[in-house]
């Protein structure tokens, strides 16, 4: 998948990784970057042309694939984290993961689907997380948004396989986005991780090991279960 000359569109392109995905892209040669985000003033990429879009909404996800039908490449980067936990935390939050974590990038997936394969297949890039493989406490809805997130983006791969689309799975481990930023811990510098995703993507790859965290949790895999470490032990 060449990003020169592609028509990109970007899931929450206000901060962080979607902010450095939309500039990078941009830099890269993309002939187009659609930078969306829920609050489209939030949006300060210079050559981008901007879209309001919130995932977790049907209709203002099929008014986004209808306004940018020329997309060849679609980064699923936008996300939630509630900090809520699965046995004692609140519902409501718990609900609030899934819809935009998982049935956010379902809702993506199933409208922009058509649209890559008009375009010729195009790609899909999933931003996942080490969340998916490697339990924690303190953040249990997000973990299991972001492993059946990680589900979707293996069936879905199966799916449009046909349609000549390539589907990424990027695994990272915690990165220094505003989402985390009271946490203290080390963290990967976003515009390194932007510049490895789209490396991989630009190669082909079906799954994307961003970092030494996302090689381990991943090694973790075959482990049994009560072995798997917590993430605050893991070496890395």
């Amino acid at each position: 998948m060449k990003i020169a000359d592609s028509v990109v569109l970007v899931t929450g392109a206000g901060r962080g990784l979607g902010r450095h995905f939309a500039t990078q892209l941009l830099e890269r040669g993309a002939a187009k970057v659609y930078a969306t985000a829920r609050r489209p003033e939030s949006v300060d990429v210079p050559g981008a042309e901007v879209l309001a879009l919130d995932i977790s909404d049907p209709k203002s996800v099929a008014a986004a694939a209808a306004a940018a039908g020329d997309v060849t490449l679609v980064v699923n980067n936008a996300g939630i984290a509630t900090f809520t936990d699965l046995v004692t935390g609140d519902m409501d939050g718990i609900r609030r993961e899934m819809e935009t974590n998982y049935f956010g990038l379902l809702n993506m997936v199933r409208a922009f689907a058509p649209v890559l394969k008009a375009g010729g297949g195009g790609a899909l890039v999933n931003m996942l997380s080490v969340a998916a493989w490697v339990g924690g406490e303190h953040a249990g809805a997000y973990n299991a948004a972001k492993a059946a997130a990680w589900s979707l983006t293996n069936c879905v791969r199966l799916e449009l396989a046909a349609q000549n689309t390539l589907v990424t799975g990027v695994i990272l481990g915690p990165t220094d986005t505003d989402m985390i930023a009271g946490l203290e811990m080390p963290k990967n510098d976003p515009a390194v991780c932007v510049r490895t995703v789209l490396d991989g993507v630009e190669a082909g790859r079906a799954e994307i090991l961003v970092d030494a965290f996302a090689t381990m949790a991943k090694e973790c895999l075959s482990l049994d279960p009560t072995e798997i470490p917590r993430p605050e032990d893991l070496d890395v």
